[in-house]
């Protein structure tokens, strides 16, 4: 692989929010480059400026509230920072495209996907009509979208997470960009779905010689992907190097820090009588599919067909599968959040049939963190706001004075604190969106928790500290939970029962780890291998 000349080179770069006294330096004196067909890796935990970093090249930043004080961001040669808009318009897409970490609020939420890849190759190749549709087709298939074509009418919010991403993952692809900078690209992905995005980014990048940088919290990815690897903490990049060295022989103490940070510990094992706390009993959630001029239904979307599990007290039940596989349409069902049929029983009441005055005083009991922090949290409202809405709901506080220590306690058990009570959901990072949704369940003190993907925007230390805080919370209340993750590590950490489930059905269930180590399914064998022994290569993926 060639390394020189490089296509990008940041120079000393610093970005600045707001003015004056209250002025915050995101981050100081940031230099790296970057050649063609290689892939740097930018690490560090939430809110260490990464993120910051790559906006600043696409010049995405808020201006003017956001500026860069000093600093050069060269592509080719060319100055990005200060250049004109149709500089930029000319890069934007074309030369450079981005993945974002959160694809539902980057997706249009009223545009279907065929129209906003379609957008994109329009703007930038002038591709129409049938040509048009068939490049789209292309790319939805490339990046693993299941029978691409009856999607191409779908609204974003009829896909899975993991689809969503993979949208806008082709979204970036389509014009065969010169720089990708994927930030997050593979966190709301299954195991299997991610090998094979990694892969795809590999071969495209062989193929047009394509640099990459690489923004993630999962440093098993970055040492099977990355060549070189550059650390970042407080806004400063403390160690750079080849992606062995850094990762054998680490010269800063917080890399050290960040290699030793990962999920550990054994799930409790809940005692031999204890009582069921949530059961479904043959639950099926069935989607109807209309067509024809007059909208008939033709047919169903199987989302959950037949599942029966049930959860104990102090128990953890993980559901692990494929994106679409109905994972969280199971939470959701459980939860009453979806109409389904079957049976479902809260601490041995049955609540399929409660009406909606019924359910209400039953709801403190069962509580959900959702997979994307960010269109789960109002904008509208402050962290304390948000935290304490069930608080007042449920009425668990006395006065505004307990209720504010309730809140501060709680944030301080996710890590945040208690002093960003007053902020807004804006104003942080992914990663700390998601400390506070996790906030807004543990404050009610619920005996049920549905967790879909909980540590899935978090970087690897804070993984640990919510698997550790959730370990904790259930020894001390003896909390029953159902685990949604694609992230195997953490699942193992945490669960003591596994449901396996695929296209809506229970394809293999025990205990967890006989299960990690005996897996009796070839899909269950097949996602434990991708996620335990992933290997990417240009020509594939191997396990």
């Amino acid at each position: 692989m060639s390394v020189s000349p490089p296509i990008l080179v940041i120079d000393d770069l610093s970005v600045t929010f707001g003015d004056g006294p209250k002025a915050v330096e995101a981050v100081r004196g940031v230099s790296f480059t970057l050649a063609k067909g290689e892939t740097l890796a930018l690490v560090g935990e939430s809110g260490s400026g990464k993120s910051v970093t790559a906006l600043s090249i696409l010049q995405l930043l808020p201006y003017p509230r956001a500026h860069h004080p000093r600093g050069s961001i060269r592509l080719d040669g060319v100055e990005l920072v200060g250049a004109s808009e149709p500089v930029l318009r000319s890069v934007r897409g074309a030369r450079v495209s981005m993945v974002f970490q959160e694809p539902m609020t980057s997706l249009n939420p009223l545009h279907s996907i065929e129209k906003q890849v379609a957008e994109v190759l329009e703007l930038h190749q002038g591709l129409r009509g049938e040509e048009l549709r068939r490049r789209v087709l292309e790319m939805l298939t490339l990046v693993g979208i299941p029978d691409a074509q009856s999607r191409l009418g779908a609204l974003p919010h009829e896909l899975s997470g993991g689809q969503r991403q993979r949208v806008m993952i082709a979204m970036a692809l389509a014009n065969q960009p010169d720089l990708l900078i994927a930030d997050e690209p593979t966190t709301a992905l299954d195991v299997t779905i991610q090998a094979q995005i990694l892969t795809l980014l590999k071969e495209l990048q062989a193929r047009f010689g394509m640099a990459m940088l690489f923004i993630t919290h999962d440093l098993g990815i970055v040492r099977k992907i990355a060549d070189r690897v550059c650390v970042m903490t407080g806004g400063e990049i403390v160690e750079t190097g080849p992606v062995e060295q850094v990762f054998t022989a680490p010269a800063h103490a917080y890399t050290r820090k960040l290699l030793a940070a990962e999920p550990g510990g054994h799930p409790l094992t809940p005692a031999a009588d204890a009582p069921e706390v949530m059961a479904a009993d043959d639950v099926k959630v069935w989607f109807p599919r209309k067509g024809g001029l007059f909208g008939r239904t033709i047919g169903y979307l199987k989302a959950v067909d037949g599942v029966s599990l049930q959860v104990r007290r102090g128990q953890t039940v993980g559901v692990v599968g494929e994106s679409g596989s109905g994972k969280t349409t199971l939470g959701l069902a459980l939860l009453r959040l979806l109409k389904s049929e079957g049976t479902i029983r809260l601490n041995g009441e049955p609540i399929d049939r409660m009406s909606a005055a019924d359910l209400r005083p039953k709801r403190r009991g069962m509580q959900m963190v959702f997979q994307d922090p960010y269109g789960s949290l109002s904008p509208r409202l402050s962290v304390e706001e948000i935290v304490g809405e069930g608080l007042e709901v449920h009425r668990l506080a006395a006065d505004r004075r307990e209720r504010r220590r309730l809140i501060s306690q709680v944030l301080e058990e996710v890590g945040l604190d208690p002093t960003a009570a007053d902020r807004y959901p804006h104003e942080f990072s992914g990663g700390q969106r998601q400390r506070i949704a996790i906030a807004r369940a543990l404050v009610l003190k619920p005996a049920f928790i549905v967790l879909d993907e909980p540590t899935s925007a978090l970087d690897v230390s804070v993984q640990a500290q919510i698997v550790t805080l959730l370990r904790d919370l259930q020894a001390r209340h003896n909390i029953a939970y159902l685990f949604i993750s694609h992230d195997l590590r953490v699942v193992r950490a945490l669960a003591d029962h596994l449901v396996v489930m695929k296209d809506g059905r229970v394809v293999e269930s025990g205990p967890a780890e006989r299960l990690f180590s005996s897996p009796t399914t070839a899909y269950t064998r097949a996602l434990m291998a991708a996620a335990l022994n992933l290997e990417v290569t240009p020509g594939g993926v191997a396990v």
